[in-house]
């Protein structure tokens, strides 16, 4: 069986912008691993609200030498309450070092990959291991919002979900340590104007160029 050549994909983008279906459509597609970076967040603000520990940082280094990605995969972590409290946690440079350093062994020991978050090309990939393709995603708050409060089986009034994406976004992009931005190189996908389907023949092109070369 030929080797597979190696792949390592970034995806960010804001709140609800589709970039972790694009990213499951792409890892399946070409067989990578996909590594969600927003989960590790959300698994961080769910063990603080269950265990509301005194000194957070000792606590989630405990936990974080033991689970397994595929363990936090698993896990319910797309409620209202952990998204509301995962925007403020995720500016915590401490809580950043301890969910980058999981990344990073994982990122290391895998050379087909797609790692998704807000940070993933201006700062986990940005050398060394280096992404070969970037995505930036980006979709009208109207559209995210809607699509959120469906992932949320309506159990949030719309007006509510389409605040707190707001309020996410503008603490994501404004916050100290490793704000979102969009790298240059990026290719810009707008969900809100593509399905998914288009979604996935526009970033298939661009991995299709990358594997030739």
């Amino acid at each position: 069986m030929a080797k597979m050549k190696k792949l390592i994909i970034a995806c960010d983008g804001e709140s609800a912008s589709g970039k972790s279906t694009a990213a499951k459509l792409v890892s399946k597609k070409y067989k990578l691993l996909l590594i969600n970076s927003g989960l590790l967040y959300r698994y961080c603000s769910k063990l603080i609200i269950k265990d509301k520990p005194k000194n957070i940082i000792p606590y989630l280094k405990k936990k974080f030498k033991t689970v397994s990605y595929k363990a936090i995969a698993k896990q319910k972590l797309h409620s209202e309450e952990i998204s509301n409290h995962v925007a403020v946690l995720a500016k915590n440079k401490k809580v950043r070092e301890i969910v980058n350093q999981l990344q990073m062994k994982i990122i290391r020991a895998n050379n087909r990959i797609c790692v998704e978050g807000r940070d993933i090309a201006s700062k986990i990939l940005a050398k060394n291991p280096k992404y070969d393709l970037a995505f930036y995603f980006k979709c009208s708050l109207e559209v995210a919002a809607y699509r959120r409060w469906l992932d949320l089986k309506k159990s949030v009034p719309l007006n509510e979900v389409k605040r707190s994406l707001k309020i996410r976004t503008s603490l994501d992009k404004k916050r100290k340590n490793s704000p979102l931005i969009k790298v240059k190189d990026a290719i810009l996908v707008r969900s809100d104007k593509l399905n998914k389907k288009e979604v996935l023949a526009k970033m298939s092109k661009a991995v299709d160029k990358v594997l030739k070369n």
